[in-house]
C-alpha cells in the first residue's frame, strides 16, 4: 500500500477526480486534471500524496468527514490562484501589496516567470523599489511621525511647570510668548513684536541716507534723535522678551540651545557690546581704534530680521530645510564649481587675446558664476561668436545644475512645512487651564504604521532576494 497514490488508497477523497479546498473559509471544488497541468505547485503536489501525514505535510488540516482539505491562509488572495490554474498566467492588481502577493504564490509553489507580461514589469519593479512610493504619502506620513515627537516634547517641557513653584501662572506666560497663535494676547504680542523688528530694520536703513543724516559743527556724522529713540525702544523690547522668555522657561539650563532663542540674543547683542566699547574708547584714548569695531557690531542689527521666524512657518520651515538638506546644498555647490571651472577655462581660452575683462582664469571664474546662476549683470561679456556659443552653452548647463538639486531640496521644504503646520495646530488646540491630563489628538495608527513601515522597508533593502526568487532559481537550475 505505501507504493500506492493517495487516489488508489482512499478512492473517496476525490469526487469525480475532484478534491474539495477551503482556504480560509472559501470553499472551492477543484479539477484533478486541472491541477496535474502545473505539477509542481502544491496542490498539484497534493494528488501525489500517498498517506495522511504527506497530506498534512502541505495542507493545514484536513476533514476525513467533509473529504476537505483545509489550508490557512488569505482567502482574499486564493482567486487569483484560481485564475493561474484556469488561465496558465498570474496577473496582479495595483491595490495588492507585493511582499503579501509573492509570498502567496510562493506558497502555492507558483514562480514569478509565470506574471503575464501586461503586469511583469510593473511588479518587479515595485518588488525591487520597496522605498519608492508617492511624495506626498511619504512626506505626510514623516511628517505625523515627526511632528508626534515634537508634540511630546512640547508636552514633556509643559509638565515640568506642574513641579515648580508659580507652575500654572508661569506655564500661561510661556505659551503666550512661545505660540504666537496660541491666544488673543498672544497675537497681540506677535503682532508689536513683527513691528518692532520691521521698525527697527527700517530705521537702520533710513540711517544709512544722506537725506536723514546729521551733521556737528565739525561736520561730524551725528545719530538722528527720531531713530535714536526707535533703536532704544527697540531694543528695550527685545531684552524685555528675552528675559522674560528665559524667567518662565521650563528648562534654564538648555534655554539657549533652542536656535531662536540664540537668535534674540544675537539680536540685542550687538548693542550692548557697542556701549561696552564706547565707553572703554573714551576712556582710554590709546584705544580709539575699537570705534571700528562698533561699527561693524553696528551693522550686524540687520540679524534682528531673523527674529520674524519666530512668527512665520515658512522661515521656520526654511531653517530646518537647510540644516536637513547640507548634502544637496554640498552636490549643488559641487555642480556649480565643476560648471564654473570648465566653463571659465574654455572662455578664457577663447577671449584672452580679444577681450581685456577676460584675460585671468579667476576673472573668468566670476564670469561663469554669474552666468550659471543666470544672474547675468552684464559687466563682462564675450565678444567673438565661439566665446557668446560657450556663453550659451554655460547658462544651459547652469540651469539644469540648479534645477536638479533644488528639486529635492524643495520636496523636504515641503515636508518640514507641513510638519511645522501639523504641530502648530497641535500646539493651539492644547489646553492647561486644569493641568495636564492628556496628549493632544494625534493620529497613533498613522505614527505606528509608520515605523512598522520603516522596519519593513530596511529589512527588505537588507535582503533584496525573497524566497520565491530563490525557488525561481532552483527550478531554473
Amino acid at each position: 500500500m505505501t507504493g500506492q497514490s493517495l487516489e488508489e488508497l482512499n478512492g473517496s477523497h476525490f469526487e469525480d477526480n475532484a478534491i474539495r479546498i477551503n482556504v480560509g473559509g472559501f470553499k472551492k471544488r477543484l479539477l484533478s486534471n486541472m491541477l496535474s497541468r502545473f505539477p509542481e505547485t502544491r496542490l498539484a503536489r497534493l494528488l501525489r500524496c500517498q498517506s495522511k501525514e504527506s497530506i498534512l505535510e502541505l495542507c493545514d488540516d484536513y476533514d476525513d468527514m467533509e473529504k476537505e482539505f483545509y489550508f490557512d491562509r488569505n482567502p482574499a488572495l486564493f482567486p487569483y490562484v484560481l485564475n493561474f490554474y484556469n488561465t496558465g498566467r498570474l496577473h496582479v492588481m495595483a491595490e495588492l501589496c507585493i511582499f503579501s502577493f509573492s509570498q502567496e504564490i510562493e506558497y502555492w509553489g507558483i514562480n514569478e516567470f509565470f506574471i503575464d507580461s501586461c503586469c511583469s514589469n510593473a511588479y518587479h519593479c515595485r518588488k525591487m523599489e520597496p522605498g519608492r512610493e508617492d511624495w506626498d504619502e511619504k512626506s505626510e506620513e514623516g511628517s505625523t511621525a515627526s511632528s508626534f515627537d515634537e508634540i511630546l516634547d512640547f508636552y514633556t517641557d509643559a509638565t515640568k511647570f506642574d513641579k515648580q513653584p508659580l507652575g500654572s501662572v508661569r506655564r500661561r506666560v510661556w505659551l503666550m510668548l512661545d505660540n504666537p497663535g496660541y491666544s488673543i494676547a498672544s497675537r497681540i504680542i506677535s503682532i508689536l513684536s513683527i513691528l518692532v523688528v520691521l521698525g527697527s530694520i527700517a530705521t537702520m536703513c533710513m540711517n544709512s541716507m544722506t537725506e536723514f543724516t546729521l551733521h556737528d559743527s565739525q561736520g561730524q556724522p551725528l545719530e538722528d534723535p527720531r531713530f535714536e529713540t526707535i533703536e532704544h525702544f527697540g531694543i528695550g523690547w527685545f531684552t524685555f522678551e528675552l528675559i522674560a522668555r528665559f524667567v518662565v522657561a521650563p528648562d534654564l539650563l538648555h534655554f539657549f540651545e533652542h536656535p531662536l532663542n540664540l537668535i534674540d540674543l544675537v539680536s540685542i547683542l550687538p548693542f550692548y557690546l557697542t556701549l561696552v566699547i564706547n565707553m572703554v574708547a573714551e576712556s582710554s584714548p590709546a584705544l580709539t581704534n575699537l570705534g571700528r569695531v562698533a561699527q561693524v557690531l553696528r551693522l550686524m542689527r540687520i540679524f534682528r530680521i531673523l527674529k520674524l521666524a519666530r512668527h512665520s512657518t515658512g522661515l521656520r520651515s526654511l531653517g530646518a530645510t537647510l540644516k536637513n538638506s547640507y548634502k544637496e546644498v554640498g552636490l549643488l555647490m559641487l555642480y556649480l564649481a565643476v560648471g564654473v571651472s570648465f566653463f571659465s577655462v574654455m572662455v578664457y581660452t577663447i577671449e584672452k587675446e580679444d577681450n581685456e575683462s577676460l584675460t585671468t582664469i579667476p576673472a573668468c571664474w566670476w564670469w561663469a558664476t554669474v552666468s550659471m546662476t543666470t544672474v547675468g549683470y552684464g559687466d563682462v561679456v564675450p565678444g567673438s561668436i565661439a566665446g557668446k556659443l560657450t556663453a550659451s552653452a554655460c547658462i544651459l548647463a547652469g540651469i539644469l545644475v540648479v534645477v536638479l538639486p533644488i528639486t529635492l531640496i524643495f520636496n523636504k521644504f515641503s515636508q518640514f512645512y507641513k510638519r511645522q503646520k501639523q504641530l502648530e495646530i497641535a500646539m493651539r488646540s492644547c489646553d492647561f487651564d486644569e493641568g495636564i491630563k492628556e496628549v493632544p489628538s494625534v493620529n497613533l495608527r498613522n505614527y505606528y504604521a509608520h515605523k512598522v513601515k520603516s522596519l519593513m522597508a530596511s529589512l527588505s533593502n537588507m535582503s533584496r532576494s525573497s524566497p520565491s526568487e530563490h525557488s525561481l532559481n532552483e527550478s531554473i537550475n
